[in-house]
C-alpha cells in the first residue's frame, strides 16, 4: 500500500519538493540500533529509532533558542543568499541535503524571491555517509535544470564528512552519467573548513538543530536499504503526519524571514566571508586526534564536534560523554538538559575550539 506524503512535506507547496520515497519502517530502540551499527550487521541508514514529540520543557528551550539566535540566523541566511547570487550567474537551483539542510533551503528560496527578485527551484534530497548522494534524485533534477545551476545546501559542517561524501558522489556521478556538477557545499556555518561558501565559522546554536521532524517538514532522517527499495526509487523517509498539530516547520521559517525583513537591505551582494579554511581544517583534525587519545575513541565516527552534531547524538544515539567549552553557556542549555535526561556525563573542556563535542558510546 502506498504511503501518502505531500511532495513538500508540511511546508508550503512552493517552498520545497522532497525527492524522497515515503516508507514504513519499524522503530529500532537506540541501544539495539547502536549494537547493530557498531557490529557491522546494519548500516545506520537502514535504521530509525522512534521519534517522539518534545516535552513542554524541551520545547521551551527551542523557543528560548529562537529568541536568542534568530537575528544571527537571519543575517547568515541573507549573507549566504548573496554569495549564491554571486557564484551562480546563470541561474540557481537549490538542492538541500535532507534533513538538516531543508529548513535552510526553504529560507534561501524565500529570501532570494522576496529580497533579490530571483526565483530558485528548491529540492531536498538524501545524502548518506558511505552510501552517497541519491543518484536517482540527482538525475531527476539535472533532467530539468542545468548542472551548473545546482547549489547544495546544508545547515553546518561538523567534521566535513558530508562535504567529502558530496565530492566523492559527484565524481562518481560524472563517471556514470557524464554530467559534471560542482562539488560545492553552502552552509550557514562551517566549523571544519570544508564548505565552498559559508556565512560563518562560529559554533553557534542554529535553533532548527534542537528538534527533529517537527522543524523539518515532518520528514525523518533519510533511509537507504536495498532490501526494501526498488532500484529506481529515491532514498526513503518516514513521514510523521501524526505530528502535524505540533509542527513548527513553517513557524521556524516565518520567524527567521521576519528577522530577515529587519536587516538593512542596502546591498544586493554580500562580500565573501573571511573564513580561513586551512586553519579550520587543521583545528578540526587536531581535535579529533587529541580526543581520540584522551578518551580512548577507536574511530573518528564516534566523535561528533559542534553544537549541531552533538545535539544529533543526544537525540538519537547512545552517548558516552558530552564535552562542553563552558558549562554556563546559553547556547548549550538544551544539550545539558538532554544529557541530564539521559544520564550522560558532562565534562568541561575549556580548550575546545567548539562549544560542544559529543562522544558516542562504544558498545562492543
Amino acid at each position: 500500500m502506498a504511503i501518502l506524503m505531500p511532495p513538500s512535506g508540511s511546508y508550503a507547496s512552493d517552498d520545497v519538493r522532497f525527492l524522497l520515497t515515503p516508507i514504513s519502517l519499524p522503530d529500532t530502540p537506540v541501544a539495539a540500533k547502536e549494537a547493530l551499527i557498531q557490529s557491522g550487521q546494519k548500516h545506520y541508514s537502514q535504521l530509525l529509532s522512534h521519534e517522539s514529540l518534545p516535552t513542554d520543557a524541551y520545547l521551551a528551550l527551542f523557543h528560548q533558542a529562537m529568541a536568542a539566535n534568530k537575528a544571527r540566523v537571519a543575517e547568515h541566511v541573507w549573507t549566504l543568499a548573496g554569495r549564491i547570487l554571486a557564484t551562480r550567474p546563470h541561474g540557481i537551483t537549490l538542492v538541500s541535503l535532507a534533513r538538516a539542510g531543508t529548513p535552510v533551503g526553504v529560507l534561501l528560496k524565500q529570501v532570494l524571491k522576496r529580497h533579490f527578485d530571483t526565483e530558485a527551484p528548491h529540492y531536498s534530497i538524501s545524502i548518506i555517509r558511505d552510501v552517497g548522494i541519491d543518484a536517482n534524485a540527482l538525475r531527476h533534477i539535472v533532467r530539468q535544470h542545468a548542472p551548473e545551476t545546482l547549489v547544495f545546501v546544508d545547515g553546518w559542517t561538523g567534521k566535513g564528512v558530508i562535504a567529502g561524501q558530496l565530492a566523492d558522489s559527484l565524481q562518481d556521478f560524472s563517471r556514470s552519467d557524464s554530467v559534471f556538477i560542482p562539488a560545492e557545499l553552502y552552509v550557514l556555518t562551517d566549523l571544519s573548513g570544508c564548505a565552498a561558501e559559508a556565512a560563518s565559522s562560529e559554533d553557534y546554536l542554529i535553533p532548527s538543530c534542537i528538534l527533529n521532524a517537527t522543524v523539518s517538514g515532518l520528514v525523518s532522517r533519510s533511509v537507504y536499504d536495498e532490501g526494501i527499495m526498488a532500484a529506481g526509487d529515491f532514498h526513503g523517509c518516514v513521514y510523521y503526519g501524526q505530528f502535524k498539530p505540533h509542527d513548527l516547520s513553517r513557524y521556524f521559517v516565518d520567524e527567521i524571514l521576519a528577522s530577515v525583513a529587519l536587516i538593512s537591505h542596502d546591498r544586493k551582494n554580500s562580500p565573501a566571508v573571511g573564513v580561513d579554511r586551512q586553519h579550520l581544517q587543521y583545528d578540526s583534525q587536531r581535535l579529533l586526534q587529541q580526543l581520540a587519545v584522551r578518551y580512548s575513541v577507536s574511530h573518528g565516527h564516534y566523535i561528533k564536534p559542534g553544537i549541531g552534531e552533538a545535539t544529533r547524538v543526544l537525540l538519537r544515539r547512545e552517548a558516552k560523554l558530552l564535552l562542553l567549552q563552558d558549562l554556563a553557556a546559553e547556547a548549550t542549555l538544551h544539550l545539558r538538559w538532554l544529557a541530564e535526561a539521559k544520564s550522560v556525563p558532562v565534562v568541561v573542556c575549556d580548550d575546545l575550539p567548539y562549544r560542544a563535542v559529543a562522544l558516542i558510546k562504544e558498545v562492543l
